[in-house]
């Protein structure tokens, strides 16, 4: 079973930590996230302990899930963000989280959201390419204020994971390259608003060995060197996140291993360490849980036709990704080969293919590792209103997110009159 020791059967019944799916189903209804807050907090203290005495910055990715409560919990443990809108560091602000641990990344930040970033007195800013940072310079200029700034290098590492989460390759629209990179370091001078504070680089998400970020972090290193003998004073060192998870049959590093490996990569210079964990945080700590409404037998395929959709989920439309799909309760029904599929009128409108499962209408499945980039990436097609988000402590479970209903999806509609 994925994930973390708190998704266990009792007595042939599946529960979070200590309360049963089939008690949060017959509370909160389905579909419906649930996560658990015990395995949450062990995956930030793993990360926080793998560091032992290394200056460092745990920056969690806000895009693989940002409900506010985890958010808070993170916060609580003393994790910093990275975010990529002014959305997400309004999110941050509204959990408690500190601006002064918050990285802005991504390619096509606004003027309103630089604007928003400055006011906050953020961390740093991950910039993109030379155009955003002369628009950054002259916001920040007109607001009588010094932006901090990391430039983002694409080190044109291939990170063997899925090409749509590759971000490392010089023909990805992420980063600068490293000779450009370089260069606009040293032209630091031309920007009487930025104070270049970093250097930073993420290769994609979803990583299953260590190599690729051993790659980055040396040429990271190298360009380094070079900055540090024109004399610049670089301030933090940011190698970006994209650990993976097991979904299925993968077998990526161990958070440990793989902050061992930073670590030993990095040991000569004395940089504070930043990493932007996202999925490795949040993936295996939540679940997506659906009841089925039928069984239908045709002559080609089975279908178990669930609540959840594409729109609830979609991992695996998009990425053709897989998670594992268990039942709530464990029957003696006959085993047989199913498609998982929701009531979305796509044919692309899978949670899972060819599970061979037994069955019976209104059993209750469990989509795994589903904390990440599930609810972050739902959406409202079909009028479909948004799941609830349930967080399991211990014993009790709590609403985190009320589910959506059809008059808050057209509240904002107009009629012609």
């Amino acid at each position: 079973m994925s994930g973390f020791r708190e998704f266990t059967y009792q007595n042939n019944e599946l529960f979070v930590e200590s309360v049963s799916l089939t008690e949060i189903a017959d509370r909160f209804g389905t579909p419906c996230y649930v996560y658990s807050r015990s395995a949450l907090a062990k995956a930030y203290r793993e990360f926080d302990s793998s560091f032992a005495k290394r200056d460092h910055l745990i920056c969690y990715a806000v895009k693989a899930n940002s409900n506010i409560a985890i958010l808070n919990l993170l916060a609580q443990l003393g994790s910093g963000f990275d975010i990529v809108s002014g959305g997400e560091l309004l999110r941050v602000i509204k959990a408690g989280g500190d601006p002064q641990k918050t990285v802005f990344s991504g390619v096509g930040k606004s003027k309103n959201e630089m604007r928003m970033a400055l006011d906050a007195n953020i961390l740093c800013f991950n910039v993109e390419s030379e155009a955003e940072l002369i628009t950054l310079n002259q916001i920040a200029k007109d607001m009588g204020k010094i932006a901090p700034v990391s430039l983002r290098v694409n080190p044109d590492v291939d990170a063997k994971t899925h090409p749509y989460i590759s971000t490392g390759l010089k023909e990805n629209k992420f980063g600068i390259p490293a000779d450009e990179a370089e260069r606009i370091y040293k032209s630091a001078h031309l920007y009487s608003h930025i104070r270049f504070t970093g250097l930073d680089c993420h290769i994609g998400s979803q990583l299953t060995e260590l190599e690729p970020f051993m790659q980055a972090s040396n040429k990271m290193l190298s360009l380094l060197d070079k900055l540090q003998l024109q004399g610049l004073e670089i301030e933090h060192l940011d190698l970006g996140g994209g650990l993976g998870i097991r979904y299925a049959n993968e077998t990526p590093p161990s958070i440990k291993d793989y902050v061992f490996t930073l670590c030993a990569s990095t040991h000569q210079v004395k940089q504070r360490l930043l990493i932007e964990p996202g999925r490795s945080l949040v993936g295996n700590s939540g679940i997506l849980l659906t009841r089925i409404e039928y069984l239908k037998h045709t002559p080609a395929r089975n279908f178990a036709i669930v609540d959840a959709a594409m729109n609830d989920l979609m991992r695996p439309s998009l990425y053709n990704a897989y998670h594992e799909i268990l039942p709530v309760i464990r029957n003696n029904e006959a085993i047989r080969n199913y498609q998982i599929v929701g009531p979305v009128c796509e044919t692309g409108d899978f949670l899972g293919h060819d599970r061979r499962i037994g069955l019976a209408d209104g059993d209750l499945l469990a989509i795994m590792s589903a904390g990440a980039y599930g609810m972050s990436m739902s959406s409202n097609y079909n009028t479909r209103p948004r799941a609830a988000e349930v967080m399991v402590d211990k014993s009790a479970a709590h609403i985190i997110r009320q589910r959506e209903n059809i008059d808050q999806l057209i509240a904002t509609e107009h009629i012609l009159s």
